[in-house]
């Protein structure tokens, strides 16, 4: 099979294809053949060496088709999409024409939706429905900081947290990105700057009831100082950068009364967070009945994926980047 691998650390130039051994079936994993995946921030920091753990073979996601599955519960040709479970991390991930999956981390979708459609999906959707359902609990009529929200993770949290009736607040660095966002359902768009938890403030004196954060370590501090008592805020990316948080004293800087926690997508398939949680067939269709507008922002072939991540590394990109086999 064909693969993109990484030989050393580097920038988007030292992603190479080359031929590699096709992945065996064995019990207890789905062997995929990949149609298409998404590019994500995480792969970037992969191919830099800044990840704990990375494999030759990256990629966290794709969509495709069952070319195996020994334990017998998904049929050959059956349309899947799968997501995490160590991929790109312990195990070789999804670039490449062939992919095995651990069975816990695929669910099977019926769909009609084009390739690079259904790709824009997996990772994104079931992590932004994970934390608003889960971490922040959002409701219809609360009112959320959705902070990195033009990311590919923060559209998809704007349509699912507008779709269950919130109040969306997302915020952008960009001005020319606000009419995405409030097509994505939007209700206030504010831009990006070191005084963005005053003009929050300002405009909601008693707080916010929920922050998603998915700039990361660099504005979390801020993040919280938006937040009423009782509220909640998700640290679930690191959309600024992976560094610490400097000098970071919750006695002084954490909110009293503020729920604080995270959510890692790489938890997607252990035994506390099972895949299954993922209502991934309804989020599909919402995608087809146009109620979610999760479409990717670009399409590259298999042999431009330097090209993908020089643009996912730019910011230049306005949602998900897509590659199609």
């Amino acid at each position: 099979m064909r693969a993109i691998v990484i030989k050393q650390y580097g920038d988007p130039d030292v992603l190479s294809i080359e031929e590699r051994p096709d992945p065996k079936p064995r019990p207890g994993h789905v062997l995929i053949e990949v149609k298409a995946f998404g590019v994500n921030h995480a792969e970037t920091h992969m191919r830099e060496g800044n990840w704990p753990e990375a494999t030759e073979i990256s990629g966290i996601e794709c969509v495709g088709l069952v070319k195996a599955d020994p334990d017998g519960h998904l049929a050959p040709g059956q349309k899947v999409v799968a997501f995490m479970g160590g991929m790109g991390r312990s195990i070789n991930g999804s670039y490449a024409e062939l992919t095995s999956v651990p069975a816990g981390n695929v669910l099977p979708v019926k769909t009609s939706l084009a390739w690079d459609i259904l790709a824009a999906i997996p990772e994104s959707y079931a992590t932004a429905w994970a934390a608003l359902h889960g971490n922040l609990d959002l409701k219809a009529g609360q009112t959320i900081v959705i902070r990195g929200a033009t990311s590919a993770l923060g559209q998809a949290a704007v349509n699912i947290a507008a779709h269950i009736g919130a109040h969306v607040i997302a915020t952008t660095r960009n001005p020319k990105r606000a009419e995405t966002l409030e097509a994505l359902g939007a209700k206030e768009v504010v831009l990006e700057a070191p005084d963005l938890p005053q003009r929050v403030r300002d405009r909601h004196p008693q707080g916010v009831d929920a922050v998603l954060e998915l700039v990361g370590n660099s504005t979390v501090v801020g993040s919280l100082a938006t937040v009423r008592r009782h509220g909640r805020l998700c640290l679930a990316g690191f959309l600024g950068g992976l560094d610490p948080i400097p000098t970071f004293m919750p006695v002084m800087q954490l909110p009293s009364g503020v729920h604080f926690s995270f959510f890692g997508s790489f938890m997607f398939g252990t035994p506390a967070f099972p895949t299954s949680e993922i209502p991934m067939q309804t989020i599909v269709e919402r995608v087809e009945d146009g109620t979610y507008k999760a479409r990717p922002a670009r399409v590259f072939r298999f042999e431009e994926i330097r090209e993908a991540h020089r643009l996912m590394e730019a910011g230049g990109a306005n949602g998900k980047i897509v590659v199609r086999l």
